[in-house]
């Protein structure tokens, strides 16, 4: 109660920013900081008998508070409450408040230059690459790839794009090959058609002017002239066959056939027309076992024929001989043609399976279409085999096949 020690308690909580507030009997003797007497009751209810709270709410302000209780000499109850008023560093949370919104920015920047990122690399660059792509399909250029890339979408955008770039390239290579292969025919025909076609006029007119007089020269000039047209017929066939060939216009209809059987009637076919031209016609089999082949019956017989017709031509011996022979590897069967004929040089021998190339010149619209080999190469390709030809001069040719075993 004393005054003196009032003002020092008044001076040391001050610097502190604290207050103190002397009671007795719960009035207010002496107050460093003007509290109402609502505030002085709730804290004196507060600080009383509540061992783990530290601090008391006054006036909205929240503080930290020390109580002490003691007896006056007249008996009466005292009660020293210092409180002191609980401030927050301000300064670690506007630091924190700082780092937080600055973290965020960040995170959103980097967030948003992802998504820039990633949709840029998904969507706009394959977009600006398939726009570059049409417009090099617009100008006629179609020797690129259009890569798959981008999100999904884009991605199938990019598949149907390059499937269009690759039909319209087959569409473009074929309609060459269509132009190629008219003007290949039109030169063809005027070239190669030419002679048995001026034949038959010649022969025609022969009998017209009445050169033919006797019944017997009237009907050679015609048997003349009928052979000639069959030719001709013959080489307009072996066009149309070889062009719906080139362009794979052709179905193919294939069959596991045995080998030895389908040669074996091969043989028996044209067994008769050899022996009427003199010439010695034969199959030997070294197949160890029976061999199957996947083939189109009826085209691969035309590759025999071709293959047969083109030795017959050129067997100019008594003792001409064609023999077929049949072999097997582990994984193909080998067809051997073999005659004994006058053979090829060798310096035609690569060039025999082209189209209109004629070993010997003097042959030319005279021995058929020059596309036997030609027709017959196309079709072995087609049953995915392979045919080749050796020869010595002098001594005869073996053209080859090999197909694959089923």
């Amino acid at each position: 109660m004393d005054k003196q020690y009032q003002q020092e308690m008044s001076a040391r909580v001050k610097s502190l920013g604290a207050s103190a507030i002397l009671l007795k009997n719960r009035e207010v003797l002496f107050s460093t900081k003007k509290f109402s007497e609502l505030d002085i009751e709730r804290s004196l209810m507060l600080t009383s008998g509540m061992p783990d709270q530290d601090t008391v709410e006054l006036d909205g302000t929240t503080y930290m508070f020390a109580r002490a209780t003691y007896k006056l000499p007249t008996g009466e109850d005292g009660v020293l409450l210092l409180l002191a008023p609980v401030t927050l560093n301000s300064d670690f949370y506007i630091l924190l408040g700082i780092f937080a919104i600055s973290f965020f920015i960040l995170t959103f920047l980097l967030m948003n230059f992802w998504v820039s990122y990633r949709f840029s690399r998904g969507m706009l660059t394959p977009i600006s690459r398939l726009k570059a792509a049409a417009v090099r399909i617009s100008e006629g250029d179609l020797n690129f790839g259009i890569a798959e890339e981008g999100e999904d979408e884009v991605r199938e955008l990019c598949r149907t794009l390059e499937l269009m770039r690759l039909k319209l390239k087959e569409s473009i290579y074929l309609q060459n090959k269509y132009d190629e292969n008219r003007n290949f025919l039109v030169s063809s025909i005027s070239h190669d058609l030419k002679t048995p076609v001026t034949s038959i006029i010649g022969y025609i007119e022969g009998i017209i002017d009445g050169v033919a007089r006797t019944p017997e020269k009237m009907e050679e000039y015609l048997e003349t002239a009928r052979s000639k047209a069959v030719l001709v017929n013959m080489m307009i066939d072996d066009l149309i066959l070889y062009s719906k060939l080139d362009l794979k216009q052709l179905p193919y209809h294939f069959q596991s056939t045995n080998l030895v059987g389908y040669f074996e009637d091969c043989v028996s076919e044209y067994q008769y027309e050899f022996e009427q031209a003199n010439f010695t016609f034969e199959l030997i089999n070294e197949l160890v076992s029976p061999v199957t082949v996947l083939i189109d019956r009826e085209r691969f017989k035309r590759v025999i024929q071709n293959i047969l017709g083109n030795a017959a031509k050129y067997l100019e011996k008594a003792d001409g001989r064609i023999v077929i022979i049949l072999r097997e590897t582990r994984t193909s069967a080998i067809i051997e043609i073999k005659d004994n004929g006058k053979g090829i040089p060798e310096k035609d021998l690569p060039h025999i399976f082209d189209r209109f190339y004629r070993v010997d010149p003097s042959r030319t619209n005279t021995d058929g279409s020059g596309l036997g080999l030609a027709i017959a190469k196309q079709i072995v390709e087609g049953h995915e085999g392979e045919i080749w030809a050796r020869s010595i001069v002098g001594e005869g040719t073996r053209i080859m096949i090999s197909l694959r075993i089923v």
